[in-house]
This record gives structure tokens, sequence and C-alpha cells, in this order.
């Protein structure tokens, strides 16, 4: 993932479906036949607004400037009972992990997680019925159709959560985005100073036999974020949807590491609960220049019952330990 304007993980868009087609109240006349029964056929359905999961996405930018998608109308019944056209559907392309909600009550309508998974958001309206429909023994000639159905308007919102194994939770300057440049291929902006990854970034991690996980980094987290300061929750909701949180906390922390450690934890725990079930390791970093005594003076301060390991990204320390962890944790929580 690039970092910048191109990455789009909220969109607000206006969704119509088509109108159904009239039924046909058409009565049979050919030069044989002057008075035919009813042959008027059904109006064609109207064209439904669908959701596609498209695994070569990662943003909706795509869809940033489409306010409005407006699916085709049916068209209506014909004679000799021929349906009408259904109506031209509109498919979105959205990438996985994206949640639909209804933007007036925000109900969450549904989530595409899969490659080519498809639902559909507005569906059309319905054609109607063709005359021949409505023939009985006492009504042979009904001189009447169905008209067809109204489409639907709506406003939803489509939200991105980002989809990776481990999500990588932590204060600016913890060393995220440096940690995953060393252990994938991506290209995270790195300097010195807050906020520096201001979008999500995902990194394929390399591990032992051919196997490999998705590293995501998340903009930093600041005391306060599920009340909206610093970057707030805007980014918090890709956390939910990550299979590890790796807490990373430095080793040159002004606090102590079971102080920033809990205050992380209390951020997430309020923004939603349900992710204090999630698998958790502790990655102390930026210890290259720590020597084994003051590392064992603040392993003392290493909060108990979450696996934690000293790194360094810089000197490749222990990152190879790293991944194993991680990877026992991935497969822990699998099972």
């Amino acid at each position: 993932m690039s970092q910048g304007s191109n990455f789009v993980d909220y969109v607000k868009i206006c969704c119509r479906s088509g109108h159904g087609g009239a039924g046909s109240a058409h009565l049979h006349r050919d030069i044989l036949t002057s008075k035919g029964g009813p042959d008027g056929g059904d109006g064609g359905r109207g064209g439904h607004v669908i959701v596609k999961g498209n695994a070569q996405l990662w943003t909706m930018l795509h869809l940033k400037y489409r306010k409005h998608v407006i699916a085709g109308d049916g068209d209506s019944g014909g004679s000799s009972l021929r349906t009408g056209k259904t109506g031209r559907d509109e498919i979105l392309e959205v990438p996985l992990g994206t949640t639909v909600k209804n933007a007036e009550t925000g109900e969450v309508l549904f989530e595409i997680t899969k490659d080519g998974e498809t639902k559909i958001l507005t569906p059309g309206g319905r054609g109607g019925l063709g005359n021949w429909h409505f023939k009985t023994s006492t009504q042979q000639t009904p001189r009447f159709a169905q008209p067809g159905e109204d489409g639907r308007e709506d406003w939803n919102i489509l939200e991105l959560k980002v989809l990776a194994d481990v999500g990588l939770v932590g204060f600016p300057n913890a060393g995220k985005s440096t940690l995953l440049s060393v252990v994938s291929a991506a290209k995270p902006e790195i300097a010195d100073y807050a906020f520096t990854t201001l979008v999500p970034n995902l990194g394929i991690v390399s591990y032992r036999g051919g196997r490999s996980f998705v590293m995501a980094d998340i903009p930093g987290i600041i005391e306060g974020a599920s009340q909206g300061k610093g970057l707030g929750f805007r980014f918090l909701r890709h956390i939910e949807r990550n299979s590890v949180l790796l807490f990373m906390v430095p080793a040159d922390t002004s606090r102590s590491i079971k102080e920033e450690y809990s205050i992380l934890l209390h951020e997430l725990e309020e923004y939603n609960p349900e992710l204090m079930h999630k698998p958790r390791v502790l990655a102390i970093t930026k210890t290259d220049m720590l020597d084994d005594e003051l590392q064992a003076e603040m392993k003392k301060e290493i909060p108990d019952g979450i696996p934690s390991i000293f790194i360094s990204s810089v000197a490749q320390k222990n990152i190879d330990q790293l991944k194993d962890l991680l990877w026992k944790e991935i497969n822990a929580s699998v099972i």
C-alpha cells in the first residue's frame, strides 16, 4: 500500500436500482384470428446495484467521486408472451474487508471478505405481470396488466477494514514502519516525527518453508484516540480484522513499558471491548543499544500474561524469533 491520498477507506454513495418494466395487456390478433386470447408478456426486472469483492483492490479510490450509482430500468413486456429486457445491473467492485452500512440508520447490511463474493445492495423493482396471468374462465380477455415495481434509492456507506494476520499497535515513532520495511517488501514512509504513517500499510512477511503472513502497520495511536484525539478512531477499525495484535513499545519510552502497554490496551478497549479477546504479543523495540544488564532490568517491567520479545529492526536483532512467535500465535488463534 502506498501512502497518501490514493488510500480511500470510506465512501458515502447513493444507489438507485432500476424500475421494473410494465406487463403487457396485449390481445392476440393476426390474419386468421380476430378475437384471440391474452398474450401480453411480463415486464423485465429493474437492474440491481451489486457489491462484489475484488482481491486485487486495496482502496476505494475509484468510488470516491462516484456519488450516484443508477442501475437500468427494465423494459415493458410485449406481445406473444415476450418478456421485457432485464435492466442493466451496476456492479461496485470493492476491496476485501469492506463493510456496507445504511447511511441513515447505521445498520450493517453485510461484509465482503472473499474474492468474487457478490451481494445485492439495492434490489431492482420486479417487472409487472402480463395480462395472460389474469385469464380465468369468467374473464377470458383481461385488458389490464400489472405496472412495474419502482426501484429503490438509498444512501449507503462503504467502509474498508484492512484484512491482515498481524496488526502493529503502538504510539507514534514506536518503530512499526521500520519493522514492516525490514520483514517485508513494503516501503512505508519512515521519519523522526510523529504521525509519519497516515494510512495503513500492508506487507507480506516471508516465513520458513515458503509460508507467509500479512502484516499491517496501523497509524500511531495516542492517549485519547478512542475519543477522537490525534488521528482519532478513524483507523482503529482496521485493527478489528487482524488475527493477532503486536504491541510495540520502544525501549527509550519516557513511561514504563507496563504503563505504555496499559494505555494502548485501554484505548482499544474503549473503542471496541471485543478486541480484548484477540491474541497479543509485546515487542520492545529499539533495543540495539541495550546491554544485558539493562535488558534484564527492563524485563521486570513487562506485564504478566503476554508473550514478549526484545527486538531491533535496524540491527536485525531477534527478528526471526519474532516471526516464530507471531506464527505460533496466528496458528493458535485459528485453532
